[in-house]
């Protein structure tokens, strides 16, 4: 009878052990449920933030080829040149959205005439649009991944592999020298954000790495590009 009492005992524990692992893996589910949504709004506000205060240039090559990845950068250079003193007395990211509009044939004009110098002739394609960007690291500054605002280039059938900078604040000839950003830049990089976004983007001691700080913005970011551009293959 004892022996009895005690097995009924045995199999209510085992019944009772099974319910709390099936409430710990409802639990974990919600917990991770609810850490995805944190980690999909942070990231998304902290992105469209930083976003909505920059302009970047995008320059898209033919091809992956050594000929046509050498002439991409030199219509970058030509760009960034041409249209440096505008960009330097831009003073916010409506003013430089405005030059670029303004400018947008004689940009063309200017990658053409690059592109037929250098004994090609294809066409380009200029035009302000949204694009991913993966992030981009300057020093102790990091932009994360996302969709910014941009002056696309396209040369050609535009199937090569792209250049990236910031048009405003003008940092693009700080890409272009492969330089981490002087004092001065920072500046016009920190008076065209807010001071909780700007310290969001730079590490300094004693603080959490950028890069730490930025990962979990670079997987979402990338895991929605991903699913956006499936979605747009598929129809």
């Amino acid at each position: 009878m004892k022996l009895l009492l005690l097995l009924k005992k045995i199999n209510s524990t085992k019944r009772n052990i099974k319910l709390t692992n099936r409430d710990i893996l409802i639990v974990s589910l919600i917990i991770g449920l609810f850490i995805t949504c944190f980690v999909g709004i942070y990231s998304n506000t902290t992105q469209a933030n930083i976003a909505d205060n920059l302009l970047r240039l995008h320059v898209i090559a033919n091809s992956d080829s050594k000929e046509d990845q050498e002439l991409k950068l030199k219509v970058r250079d030509a760009i960034i040149y041409s249209m440096s003193n505008k960009f330097n007395n831009s003073n916010s990211i409506i003013q430089s959205k405005q030059i670029v509009m303004d400018n947008l044939s004689n940009i063309k004009r200017t990658s053409e005439d690059v592109i037929k110098k250098n004994g090609y002739n294809y066409d380009v394609k200029v035009d302000i649009a949204n694009s991913y960007f993966p992030t981009k690291y300057y020093g102790d500054i990091s932009l994360p991944a996302g969709n910014y605002e941009a002056l696309k280039v396209e040369i050609g059938s535009a199937k090569g592999a792209n250049w990236w900078c910031v048009l405003f604040p003008p940092l693009c000839f700080v890409d272009a020298s492969g330089g981490t950003l002087p004092e001065s830049s920072k500046q016009k990089l920190k008076s065209s954000l807010s001071e909780e976004d700007y310290s969001l983007i730079t590490s300094s001691n004693g603080e959490v790495p950028v890069k730490i700080k930025f990962k979990s913005v670079e997987v979402w970011q990338k895991s929605k590009h991903n699913i956006q551009v499936a979605i747009n293959n598929m129809f």
